[in-house]
């Protein structure tokens, strides 16, 4: 549950960087891994019916591809929506990345209309996002979708 200060200053930061593409991604993550609770944050790039792992900071995961409907990713995906799972214990088709992880949210990232890919991120208490996380994830993704570039670009 990000406070709004915080939001504010790490958009802020985010809106200064001037490179685009995937070193871009990367610099959202790491932003992202500084906040409290965001135990895990990656970025996903959807190409045809999969979403790849594009940047993360944190453990690595076994699950750099997913399929569309897959999972909480794949699930935000094929339902055009973004997702918050309060506990992940209770998502029938759920992708575990860690152990330790027992929240997680999703918001998609969007140009128009059109899915770039998503913002992936995983926290290790029950209820760890509500929807000041998401607000200030989809401000991210607008900004994130402002310099994508191609996909998978360096």
């Amino acid at each position: 549950m990000i406070e709004q200060d915080t939001a504010a200053e790490l958009l802020n930061a985010l809106r200064l960087v001037s490179i685009k593409g995937r070193h871009f991604r990367e610099a959202a993550v790491r932003l992202l891994s500084q906040l409290p609770g965001y135990d895990w944050s990656g970025i996903y790039r959807l190409e045809g019916d999969h979403l790849l792992l594009d940047a993360f900071v944190g453990e690595p995961t076994e699950h750099t591809k997913i399929p569309v409907g897959v999972g909480v990713c794949g699930t935000a995906v094929a339902e055009d929506r973004d997702v918050v799972v309060a506990d992940v214990r209770t998502v029938v088709n759920y992708l575990s990345c860690s152990a330790f992880t027992r929240s997680e949210i999703v918001v998609l990232i969007r140009k128009g209309n059109t899915v770039l890919g998503q913002i992936d991120v995983d926290g290790h208490l029950p209820n760890q996002f509500d929807e000041t996380d998401r607000a200030f994830l989809e401000e991210m993704a607008q900004i994130i979708a402002q310099h994508w570039e191609d996909q998978g670009s360096a």
